[in-house]
């Protein structure tokens, strides 16, 4: 199963300069947030895979135009082709913008999700649009990453946390993928095809 995951920049590769048939094979869309819900509407209207999404801090058009047909997953557990998908997109609070979290505020988020990881019988891949604190976050107060998160993984052990908001040109020593436990953290930053076993 491929699984196309998405985050702050749109592609050139998939919008630019976008062949016919380019997303063929695409089994599944994950986007991460902060990108145009027209970008987004296209992708899933070329590729015909279900697309999934969490809010970014600048995405404060999608109430108003939210990409047409793709679902929202925020504050939810949704199963999707056998995969369970937790969604809880934002950032840590910092200018008062919209989709922005105090600690304390996503934390709460985070409990409110427990009947339905447990009706679930777990998660198998968070989507968030910040990262976990200490796990791909950067020093400036506006991308420090949730210790609640860091939390969930340990509690939950989903297979993978996939995030934006920390874009990997910000550092060339900035990994791209990290491991913490049984989780394997992967920032969505542009475009990263992540490739499951049937």
């Amino acid at each position: 199963m491929k699984v196309l995951l998405l985050s702050d920049v749109e592609s050139p590769y998939f919008w630019d300069y976008y062949e016919p048939g380019r997303l063929d094979g695409v089994d599944l869309i994950l986007s991460c947030g902060d990108l145009s819900s027209k970008y987004l509407t296209f992708l899933v209207t070329m590729g015909r895979a279900p697309l999934l999404y969490v809010h970014g801090n600048h995405d404060k058009t999608y109430d108003l135009h939210p990409p047409e047909g793709c679902d929202c997953v925020e504050d939810k557990l949704v199963t999707v082709k056998g995969l369970r998908i937790l969604g809880l997109g934002g950032s840590i609070l910092y200018s008062g913008g919209p989709h922005q979290y105090t600690e304390r505020q996503m934390a709460w988020r985070i409990r409110k999700l427990w009947f339905q990881i447990k009706r679930a019988g777990g998660v198998d891949i968070v989507m968030t649009h910040s990262p976990a604190q200490g796990l791909g976050d950067d020093t400036d107060y506006a991308h420090r990453g949730f210790a609640c998160l860091v939390k969930l993984l340990d509690q939950y052990k989903p297979r993978y946390l996939v995030h934006g908001h920390v874009h990997v040109n910000y550092g060339h020593d900035r990994p791209r993928i990290l491991h913490r436990g049984e989780t394997t953290i992967i920032n969505a930053y542009e475009r990263y095809m992540l490739e499951l076993p049937d």
